[in-house]
């Protein structure tokens, strides 16, 4: 719970109705800024519509710009009389002189002359090559793997891998053994995960790939050294040898490191790198062996990581580490009884030494999985609550225990998971008390956290005629405060000016103020390569707990407003992530299309979204609560 005392800020609103803020200190983190409406007051500034263009504006891409996609927008605004032309051809405008036309990108430079009645803007794309292309007598630049020290098991695959000229012969030698590398022919290739949101996501054949692959596996412990390539390639016959940059290792099963996570929150992948899937994120004091180490990416940047004895990778930053140990970390789990505190029911699992963990929600279901957990269980104590009906347990495999626990309601409303000591601490939040008979504050009871995407050093995306995404968050985040405020709701933002605020900020802020939900409100813009007509209002969701208000979201709005669909989505956004609340993430509309930035840059109609999306989170929450 949050504990400081508020202390009043009075802040002015654009032509809406809205309130007093405080700053509110963040229990186990930096001080951040929380908003929040506690009575109405009238305030007038400069609206979103009176920011248009006087002259020609070309708002993206830059000047100078660099792509790997086969086309590009060019977005912009100029007065509505007159016609833009691009290298020499008129463009199609929205009613308010904003365009978005499309083009092909050449591999290369391609330059784009905008003009409009005497003004004109020059823009350079470069679309990069899809692959860099292959020496002819060599291997590729930082093709040779492993590119990091890498270390594994006894019995487990280690895959060696080259990009050479095509129809080569490669082989690597491994401490005094040779292996021979296979050209892969006919490969697929995936494209990024964004390209389903263009509609783009089908796999491609790599065609002339020069990509050399082989396998081995080494039975003891050893210390194998740097790779060795060899490449013969040409008649008469070239060759070249090159070692590889990383070095690997097959560790002791009996002489193991031990690592425990060191940071509250854990993150653990399915890989070795940001770019695999998010597990089920490991409390602080979790322990558990290592079972490799590998160099991968964490956010682009070279990063060790380690692999925990249940399967997920970690940052090897986020654990510490304690070598030779001898008994790997392991518990029995006896009793399980729980606790009411207000809101929430506590469920207190007492082990030897805490473990890891994944939980996994499901409809009407809350499964909690322990590793290197034995069961002796003989006694549950379980009383009535608001949230569970009963509790299930079973030891699905050895060293693996599965709690089920049984929900009265399809609705979860949040949880929080942590280590006291060795007792793990499962926390399952309470529904909200609705007053049923208050017809006019049909919300009074709940907490809503609206979160104004973007901020201060970091605009978003930026409509037409440079008015950005930022601010329109802003505008929109008040308008919808003020909605859910006159239901009867207590409302905070996250930022209640033009301010940066770090993601994992807004995260801690959402976890500490423990609302009855979390809404983080956006507006869209596609990546390179899109189709410039998309438009619609979008829902974003990460956790199951989250997938019914989403979906409630986005059919009422679009039914109520008129305005197109884009769509619901699973996604790994931030502000869909935190598991305290259930959170989704709002994109109101694309600032990347003309005829639909006019309406996000229009008063009345971001008024008219934001009053169908307090109905629509008013009608879920009634209906969800009971």
């Amino acid at each position: 719970m949050l504990e400081n005392s508020f202390i009043p800020n009075q802040i002015n609103y654009p032509k809406i109705m809205l309130g007093k803020y405080s700053h509110l200190g963040i229990l186990g983190g930096a001080i951040v800024s929380c908003a929040i409406v506690v009575l109405v007051v009238t305030a007038q500034l400069v609206s979103p519509q009176q920011a248009t263009s006087k002259s020609l504006y070309v708002s993206y891409p830059p000047a100078d710009y660099q792509t790997a996609a086969d086309r590009i927008f060019l977005i912009g605004s100029a007065p509505s009389v007159g016609k833009v032309s691009v290298n020499n051809k008129f463009v199609p405008r929205s009613q308010q002189g904003h365009f978005a036309p499309v083009f092909d990108l050449k591999v290369g430079k391609n330059t784009f002359e905008v003009n409009y009645q005497g003004q004109s803007k020059t823009i350079v794309v470069t679309r990069s090559a899809a692959k860099t292309a292959t020496p002819k007598d060599n291997f590729a630049p930082n093709s040779l793997e492993p590119q990091g020290d890498i270390a594994l098991m006894p019995g487990e695959l280690v895959c060696f891998g080259a990009n050479a000229p095509t129809k080569a012969k490669v082989n690597v030698n491994v401490a005094g053994q040779d292996i021979k590398l296979q050209e892969q022919i006919n490969q697929i290739d995936l494209p990024d995960n964004k390209a389903a949101l263009i509609d783009k996501n089908q796999p491609q054949a790599m065609y002339g790939a020069g990509q050399y692959l082989g396998c081995a596996i080494a039975s003891a412990a050893a210390d194998l050294g740097n790779p060795t390539y060899k490449l013969e390639v040409g008649n008469p016959p070239i060759t070249v040898s090159q070692a590889a940059p990383g070095k690997v290792q097959i560790l002791s099963p009996s002489n193991l490191d031990v690592a425990e996570v060191t940071v509250e929150s854990g993150i653990t992948r399915t890989g070795a790198g940001s770019d695999f899937s998010r597990l089920t994120p490991l409390p602080k004091g979790t322990k558990a062996t290592i079972t490799a180490r590998q160099t991968g990416n964490s956010n682009g940047t070279p990063a060790n990581w380690v692999r925990l004895d249940y399967g997920g990778w970690i940052l090897a930053s986020q654990v510490q580490v304690t070598s030779g140990v001898t008994v790997p970390p392991t518990t029995i789990v006896k009793s399980v009884m729980s606790k009411e505190r207000e809101g929430s029911t506590d469920v207190i699992i007492p082990l030897q030494v805490p473990v890891p963990i994944t939980l996994e929600q499901g409809t009407n279901t809350l499964t909690l999985t322990l590793y290197n957990t034995t069961a002796q269980t003989d006694i549950i104590r379980f009383n009535d609550n608001p949230t569970v009906s009963r509790l299930d347990w079973k030891q699905s495999s050895p060293g693996v225990v599965q709690y089920v626990f049984n929900l009265k309601s399809r609705q979860q409303w949040g949880y929080k998971l942590r280590y006291q000591g060795s007792n793990l601490v499962l926390s399952l939040r309470h529904p909200p008390k609705l007053d049923k008979s208050n017809f006019s504050k049909p919300l009074a009871g709940t907490k809503i956290l609206l979160d104004p995407g973007h901020g201060g050093k970091d605009s978003g995306a930026v409509g037409p005629n440079g008015y950005t995404e930022k601010e329109a968050n802003l505008y929109a985040a008040k308008l919808l405060a003020n909605e859910l405020s006159m239901r009867g709701a207590l409302v905070y933002l996250s930022r209640e000016s033009d301010k940066f605020v770090e993601l994992s900020d807004r995260q801690t802020i959402i976890d500490n103020l423990e609302p009855t939900l979390a809404l983080s409100v956006h507006h869209n813009s596609l990546p390179d390569g899109g189709n410039p007509d998309t438009k619609g209002f979008s829902t974003y969701w990460y956790h199951a707990q989250a997938q019914s208000l989403a979906m409630y979201l986005h059919n009422y709005v679009v039914k109520d407003t008129g305005r197109n669909a884009y769509g619901v989505f699973w996604d790994n956004l931030a502000l869909a992530r935190p598991v305290s609340a259930p959170s989704v993430l709002l994109e109101w509309g694309f600032m990347s299309n003309p005829s639909e930035f006019e309406q996000i840059s229009n008063p009345q109609e971001q008024q008219k979204m934001a009053k169908s999306i307090a109905d629509g989170i008013t009608q879920w929450l009634v209906a969800a609560a009971n």
